[in-house]
């Protein structure tokens, strides 16, 4: 590292557009170049070139979900560059940051919905959570592994499975899908689908014939709110902003 590259990147911090739309990033959401053109107060052009230099200087990777284009922040340590930065120019003074919307309207669907044959939603980001603080999966990038914790993390579902007692199939066992509401991860995969399956089969969701939208039963809410936690299951059930 030289003085010229620490110059480089805060010279690419510093400019106001680029400033707003990484800090549009710091809740750990994925966001598309349109949104993050929105939250800078610039056009789609501008914007594009301003992700493009924050991509090149490793501020900001870009993530693929199927024909979607999202970006986010590039590893912990630019969100802990850009804290350290809030606090200075802050002080005691809550930072100001456009706040983005994304997603369906629908409160219902942005609760919980089916995402192919998993859960999505705010409930579907929460279980990954869940997963990941627990030490059951790990995500790497587009990647994602089940640890030997899964059997004790999913025993309270009635799920007592080892990764070798999985469903079996060419699918990966595991992977992060980047939630179209949420912006971040929830699980995808074999496990994901099993999870879903279990459920609806026991009777804590349901589904609509031909509907995304995932219902959550009471027995369901009790079940998912005493293996989440209170305060993620609160997070999950909170009432979306008109």
């Amino acid at each position: 590292m030289n003085t010229n590259q620490i110059a480089h990147v805060a010279a690419l911090m510093g400019e106001p557009a680029r400033t707003a739309m990484l800090l549009a990033l710091m809740d750990g959401r994925a966001l598309t170049a349109g949104e993050l053109a929105e939250a800078g107060r610039v056009s789609p052009a501008t914007a594009s070139r301003h992700l493009g230099l924050l991509v090149e200087a490793g501020l900001l990777r870009l993530a693929r979900q199927g024909r979607h284009r999202y970006h986010c922040l590039a590893s912990p340590e630019v969100a802990r560059l850009l804290e350290g930065l809030m606090q200075l120019a802050g002080q005691n003074a809550a930072p100001t940051r456009a706040q983005v919307r994304t997603g369906p309207r629908d409160a219902q669907l942005r609760r919980a919905r089916a995402c192919y044959d998993h859960m999505a939603g705010r409930l579907g980001v929460a279980i990954a959570d869940h997963l990941l603080v627990e030490g059951a999966i790990e995500f790497d990038g587009e990647d994602g592994r089940v640890t030997e914790h899964v059997a004790q993390v999913l025993a309270p579902l009635g799920l007592a499975l080892a990764p070798p007692q999985l469903p079996a199939g060419r699918r990966p066992l595991c992977r992060p899908c980047l939630d179209w509401s949420e912006r971040r991860p929830h699980v995808a995969g074999r496990l994901g689908a099993m999870l879903c399956t279990h459920g609806l089969a026991r009777g804590w969701l349901t589904r609509g014939a031909g509907e995304r939208a995932l219902g959550i039963t009471p027995e369901g809410a009790r079940v998912l709110r005493d293996w989440l936690g209170l305060q993620r299951w609160q997070q999950v059930m909170e009432a979306d902003a008109p």
